[in-house]
């Protein structure tokens, strides 16, 4: 959590260096500098193709595991109405994918990137003040520079892709005045549901192990919203 409360305070020293002049809570345009975790909840669905070799050291309920990960987001809303506005967000989270339970300690995929491409439209609710706001949209992850991890490579799968994948995302939140210029306090909370493939290949290339897998992270904000 001190990461957490590390970046929040980078997103508070961001937030209040921004011109007061530009500040303006009826603007079109809304910045959030917010710190963000990103907490995987999906889970390995089949094993879609093993090579004998490989399908052998395989338990017969595979069972894998991400890390957990703090980053740094912007997000960039356009209020197309009082409370109707579109959002986008920035950042780059990377992860770890290992075996649990009769695969723990199997390290699979190691530092894989991901840019986690989302547009929601969201609904502001005016509550005395402070905004609740619910929203939904399309997202794409997009996956870079994955690689086999050690177990992995000890069976041969010395490379490794993961499939980009289009999904939904789920939103909700609310954006608490600090001011009378447009600045706030952001608390928001989105739930992806999207599937992907992941792929291992050998040294001259030929696959050797192809899974299915359902990815669901949990990805939770807070940070200062600054609104011109």
């Amino acid at each position: 959590m001190h990461k957490v409360a590390a970046i929040a305070t980078l997103a508070v020293a961001v937030a209040f260096g921004l011109p007061a002049q530009a500040a303006s809570p009826e603007g079109k345009i809304q910045i959030k500098v917010l710190g963000t975790a990103v907490l995987p909840d999906g889970k390995l669905d089949k094993v879609k193709f093993a090579v004998p070799a490989v399908a052998a050291a395989l338990p017969a309920n595979v069972e894998t595991q991400a890390n957990d990960n703090v980053v740094p987001t912007v997000a960039i809303e356009y209020f197309v109405s009082p409370n109707v506005s579109l959002e986008t967000i920035c950042c780059v989270t990377q992860h770890d994918i290992d075996g649990k339970g009769s695969l723990a300690g199997a390290e699979l995929i190691a530092n894989a990137k991901i840019v986690p491409a989302t547009l929601t439209a969201k609904y502001h609710f005016n509550a005395g003040g402070v905004k609740p706001y619910l929203g939904a949209g399309p997202a794409y992850f997009i996956f870079i520079d994955e690689k086999s991890g050690a177990t992995a490579r000890a069976l041969g799968a010395t490379r490794n892709r993961i499939n980009d994948s289009l999904g939904v995302a789920l939103q909700a939140g609310i954006d608490i005045p600090l001011n009378a210029s447009g600045m706030a306090l952001s608390l928001d909370a989105k739930r992806y549901f999207m599937k992907v493939d992941a792929k291992w290949y050998d040294a001259s290339g030929a696959k050797v192990l192809h899974t299915r897998n359902t990815l669901d992270p949990w990805v939770l904000s807070v940070g200062l919203a600054w609104r011109f």
